[in-house]
C-alpha cells in the first residue's frame, strides 16, 4: 500500500476538483486503464482542509503499490505525461526528484 500526502496549492483548489471529477467521470476509463498498468487496484483521494491550507490524501492499493510513483515517474505514455503535469501544476509534486519530505511511517495497526 502507498500512502500520499501532499499541500495543494491554494489557489488551484477549484481546477484540482475539477480534475478529481474528471478521474470519476469523462476520463473514468483511462484512469482505469492507467490503475491496472501499473498494478493498482484501488487508488482513493481525499481532499482535507488544515489550518496551513488543503491538502490531499492518496491511497494507493494493490501488487503494484510500493513502486507505483517511481513507475508513473519512468513512464512515457500519455495518460502518464499528463498526470504527473498536473501532480506539478496543482501541487508542485516533481516524480522526476525525491519527494519533498519523508514518506509516512505506520505507527499503529490493528
Amino acid at each position: 500500500m502507498g500512502l500520499v500526502i501532499v499541500p495543494l496549492k491554494k489557489d488551484k483548489l477549484g481546477e484540482w476538483k475539477k480534475w478529481a471529477d474528471s478521474l470519476n467521470g469523462d476520463q473514468k476509463q483511462a484512469f482505469d486503464e492507467f490503475n491496472k498498468k501499473h498494478g493498482i487496484t484501488r487508488h482513493d483521494a481525499w481532499l482535507a482542509e488544515t489550518p496551513e491550507g488543503p491538502v490531499v490524501v492518496a491511497l494507493h492499493e494493490g501488487p503494484g503499490a510500493d513502486d507505483f510513483m517511481q513507475n508513473v515517474a519512468d513512464s512515457q505514455g500519455s495518460f502518464e505525461v499528463d498526470f504527473k503535469e498536473k501532480l506539478m501544476e496543482y501541487h508542485g509534486m516533481d516524480l522526476a526528484g525525491p519527494p519533498p519530505g519523508p514518506m509516512p511511517v505506520k505507527m499503529i495497526s490493528s
